[in-house]
């Protein structure tokens, strides 16, 4: 690791769901996850987390009959369209990309309301976002005031067992660049990692899955998660009309509605 380059911490991956919120949240509680209540933000699009220790998995879409419209959410793709990096100070985070030749936006301050033992309490964040087209999907950095508002053990008991999030897979036509382009951004510890591949390595690693993704040039693919019950996952799958694959040492669902991936491996 380059000594300038920071150690980089994952924060949450982001799935959009445009419209279709409500049909993103209700086919990850069947298949076993906790979802959290809704969130409003202050920027006028509304989520749903899927908490993990270590990171989570944000569900976010614009609400239909909303007066304030997040357009960047529509501007973006269906599908794993985010990957968020923790931080502990935004601004710097903000010069560093700058000094690194990145297009960043300025910092954002924004809130959403949390329910709390039946009262409502602001969860306070700090953003710094990379200008759309520079990586896959949308990047950027978040600060949490506020932690012990999402990091919540009510919320990280997931029935099916699953305990974290192990990687991202970034398709890219050339994975080498892409990869190289990425470590500028924070070098990864053992406990996540990005994953690069192309289009014929994405076919040749999930088969008939890949289909179920998006065909650009670009792309986050799958999400790699840890432990549960991969038996029970699939019957909740199957349930649902999911496609999916077993194999000895890994199970792979794909949400056709959400042109995204899930893999399931052990601890």
């Amino acid at each position: 690791m380059n000594s300038s380059t920071p150690a980089a911490q994952l924060d949450h991956l982001v799935l959009n769901t445009h419209y279709d919120i409500d049909a993103a949240q209700a086919q990850l509680e069947t298949l076993g996850f906790i979802v959290t209540p809704r969130g409003y933000h202050t920027l006028g699009s509304v989520n749903h987390l899927v908490v993990l220790a270590g990171g989570y998995l944000e569900l976010i879409g614009q609400p239909r009959d909303s007066a304030k419209v997040r357009q960047e959410i529509l501007d973006s793709p269906i599908g794993i369209d985010g990957l968020v990096y923790a931080v502990e100070d935004v601004p710097a985070c903000h010069d560093r990309w700058i000094a690194l030749g990145l297009d960043a936006q300025p910092v954002q301050h924004f809130s959403r309301p949390v329910e709390l033992d039946g009262r409502a309490v602001d969860a306070r964040f700090s953003t710094v976002r990379l200008v759309p087209g520079q990586f896959a999907g949308r990047v950027y950095a978040c600060r949490h005031f506020t932690p012990e508002l999402v990091w919540r053990e009510e919320w990280m008991a997931h029935p099916n067992g699953v305990t974290g999030i192990s990687s991202l897979l970034v398709i890219d036509r050339d994975p080498a660049q892409a990869e190289a382009a990425y470590a500028q951004l924070g070098a990864w510890g053992t406990d996540f990692a990005l994953e690069f591949a192309d289009a014929a390595s994405l076919r040749g690693r999930f088969g008939a899955l890949a289909a179920h993704v998006p065909q650009r040039d670009a792309f986050f693919a799958a999400i790699r998660l840890r432990g549960g019950d991969r038996a029970a996952i699939a019957d909740r799958a199957r349930a649902l009309g999911l496609p999916l694959q077993e194999d000895a040492d890994r199970l792979v669902l794909a949400l056709p509605a959400f042109q995204a991936l899930l893999e399931f491996v052990d601890d």
